[in-house]
Order: structure tokens, then C-alpha cells, then sequence
């Protein structure tokens, strides 16, 4: 089913469920063993995903630690992510020649930390000490960002002339530019991470027209990472997201007006597969509210009748695969109707939304039963 795809979205229906977790897991290595894929990309922050790309490099650290640290705060501070780092580090030990990578491709949250900026800073002051003043200069303020939730406590217009400002050290950053110096590469990309935060960062919760500008901008800005550590590494790569951020259309398209899916499509063509999840019945991880808050359990019941689940769990096999591409008339049509379908981000309750899967996914893996992902053990 996925064939020569270079970019592969698998997705989640929620943000923390046992078989999801387990499933990347599997994909991923089926993926690196069979078909030369090199690179997990998850929908968490840039600076967060080297934290894991240095552990898995170098082997310095504890498996345990690092998901600690580089997921702490997150769904996927659990044990399947320990489970699937831990097969990672274990495949570069055994193939050092054959390395796969580790890459977070979301805006900094919840913090960009002194470190992190120090990686632009230290590259400017070793090669091109005479910017080292204006880019402390243009950072001050902004460096480092200790929580992002309190940093959206500031006033707008502080907000957006620290975004200015993060620009401004971007292009700053970018007009060193050397073609033979790797170092220089990823400098850039570390500004524009930043750049792409603060950014962000400019949000107004309170507008919901600001919230689906800014929430447009972040998927934008996750499909970018993953092009551009494609183009910079030539392997191929599975995004691991929520399903509204690798399909081509989001369950809720007034909060997600175009996705990470719709723009790695526009980047890639054929190129990009996006890969979404269903399941009938069971537990997951999410909050009360979406900015704070516990990740905790819910339980739901199974799907009733018109829901898009409620249909696939009819089907003869408990859990299964299916190439939506690939499919008789009626069903084709069937899969190109939308009807309710639950979708859980990082807020419970919330309804089953309209999604026609053949519209949003090119392959769907549907799961009778699910249950919450486990805790990190001590």
C-alpha cells in the first residue's frame, strides 16, 4: 500500500492509546527493515525531537531520562515511546552504518530553553563573532522561553515585536550563509524554529479567528520541518500525528483550516501517503481543558449506528487494513460520504465530527478495541 512513498503520515484518532503507540512501533520497523525508511518524525517540538536524536546518535544518557525529559508534559511520555526509542538506539548499536533518526517537527513548546538558543548563538560566535552582539541583541527578551502557557500571558504587542525580533535573527542568522559548511545548516534551521515559535507564540486564544490562523501556520510549519529534513537528509520519513494533522482534511476544519497532510501533498505529490486510524470502542489519554491541565483517562462505549466506525467494526475481521485508493464502486462511494466520526485531540468530551475517510486518508487502519497508553514506569 505505500509503495515508493518518501513521506508517510500515520496517524492517531487519539492522543493516547496503547495500540496506536504500539502500531507506529511496528510500522516504523517494518518500514526501516523493509523499505529503507531512516527517519520517526513526531508532532512534537524541534528542540525536544535533537533531544532524542543525540541520545540515539551517541548513546549517552538513559532511554528512561530522555522520554522524561524530551516528552515530559506530553501524551507520549509513555512506555510504548520508551519501547520505541529504546528499538532505535538498539538498531544504531547493530547497524551503525544503517542509522535511523529521531525528529520533532512541531513549534517549541513547552519551552525553548537557554540551551537551545545557545546552539544559534554558540554557531554565530565560533564562525561569525562580529553578529554575535546584534543577535543577543534581537534575542533578549525572548531567550529562553520557560513555559509557554505563561509566556501567552504577556500583552499582544509584546508578543508580536519578540516575533519581529526572532525574524530578524533568522535573516540575520541566514545571511551567513556557507554552502560547505554543515554547521551553518542546521543553525538556520535551529533560528528558524525559534523564529517559527515566537511566531506562533503571537496567538489570542481568546479569537477563534486567530486560533485557526495559528493553528493553519503550525501545521504549515511541521510539513516544512519534514521537507526540509527530508531534502537535507535524503531518507525517507514516518510522521507520527494526530489524524487532523496527516490527513488531507481535519475533522474540525474550522480549528484546522488546512493540514500538515494537505501541505505535505502540496510539497510532495504522490509522494506523501497519509495513513489514518478508527476503532470502535475503548480508552485513551486526554485533558479537561486544552491548555493545562492532566493527561488522564477516558473510556468510551462502542460506536452507534451512522458512524463511520460503527460500519468497519461490521467488517469480518477485528482489526484490519484498508487501501481506500483500491476499492469496489460501493464502497468507494460509501468511503467518500462523510458521517460522524470520533476524532480526540487534546480536549474530552467532544463529539464524533463529519470525516469521508476517503477524502482525508489514503490507507485506514481500523481497531476494535483500544485502551490508555501506559504510564512511565520509575
Amino acid at each position: 500500500m505505500i509503495g515508493n512513498a518518501k513521506v508517510v503520515g500515520l496517524g492517531e484518532a487519539t492522543h493516547g492509546s496503547h495500540e496506536f503507540f504500539t502500531m507506529k512501533e511496528r510500522v516504523f520497523r517494518h518500514l526501516v527493515e523493509k523499505k529503507g525508511f531512516t527517519t520517526f518524525s513526531l508532532e512534537m517540538s524541534w528542540p525536544s525531537g535533537l533531544q532524542v536524536e543525540e541520545y540515539l546518535q551517541s548513546g549517552k544518557g538513559d532511554v528512561r531520562k530522555i522520554a522524561e525529559e524530551a516528552l515530559g508534559g506530553s501524551p507520549w511520555e509513555r512506555e510504548e515511546f520508551v519501547s520505541l526509542i529504546g528499538w532505535m538506539r538498539d538498531h544504531n548499536r547493530n547497524h551503525p552504518n544503517r542509522a535511523v533518526h529521531f525528529m520533532g517537527n512541531d513549534v517549541g513548546a513547552p519551552t525553548v530553553s537557554d540551551e537551545f538558543f545557545g546552539r544559534v548563538t554558540g554557531y554565530v560566535q565560533r564562525n561569525h563573532p562580529d553578529a554575535l552582539p546584534r543577535l543577543n541583541e534581537l534575542y533578549a527578551g525572548l531567550r529562553p522561553i520557560d513555559n509557554v502557557f505563561a509566556y501567552l500571558g504577556k500583552p499582544l504587542a509584546e508578543r508580536q515585536e519578540l516575533a519581529t525580533k526572532a525574524q530578524r535573527a533568522l535573516e540575520l542568522v541566514s545571511s551567513q550563509a556557507s554552502s560547505d559548511d554543515e554547521g551553518f545548516v542546521w543553525a538556520e534551521q535551529d533560528a528558524r524554529s525559534i523564529a517559527q515559535t515566537a511566531k506562533f507564540l503571537t496567538i489570542d486564544v481568546t479569537s477563534p479567528e486567530s486560533v485557526a490562523t495559528a493553528q493553519r501556520f503550525r501545521d504549515q510549519v511541521m510539513a516544512d520541518n519534514v521537507t526540509w529534513w527530508q531534502r537535507q537528509t535524503g531518507g525517507k520519513i514516518l510522521v507520527s500525528a494526530h489524524n487532523d494533522h496527516v490527513g488531507y482534511l481535519a475533522a474540525d476544519p474550522e480549528m484546522y483550516p488546512k493540514t500538515q497532510g494537505s501541505f505535505l501533498r502540496d510539497a510532495m505529490g504522490k509522494n506523501y501517503l497519509p495513513i489514518g486510524f478508527t476503532f470502535n470502542q475503548g480508552s485513551f489519554l486526554s485533558k479537561d481543558a486544552a491548555l493545562g491541565g492532566e493527561w488522564k483517562k477516558f473510556t468510551v462505549g462502542a460506536a452507534g449506528p451512522g458512524r463511520n466506525e460503527h460500519t468497519l467494526d461490521q467488517v469480518g475481521y477485528r482489526d484490519f487494513y484498508l487501501d481506500l485508493r483500491r476499492t469496489p464502486a460501493p464502497a468507494r462511494a460509501w468511503l467518500n460520504s462523510a458521517r460522524p466520526t470520533l476524532s480526540v485531540g487534546t480536549q474530552f468530551p467532544a463529539e464524533p465530527r463529519d470525516i469521508a475517510l476517503a477524502k482525508s486518508f489514503d490507507v485506514l487502519i481500523h481497531l476494535h478495541e483500544v485502551r490508555e497508553a501506559d504510564k512511565l514506569k520509575p
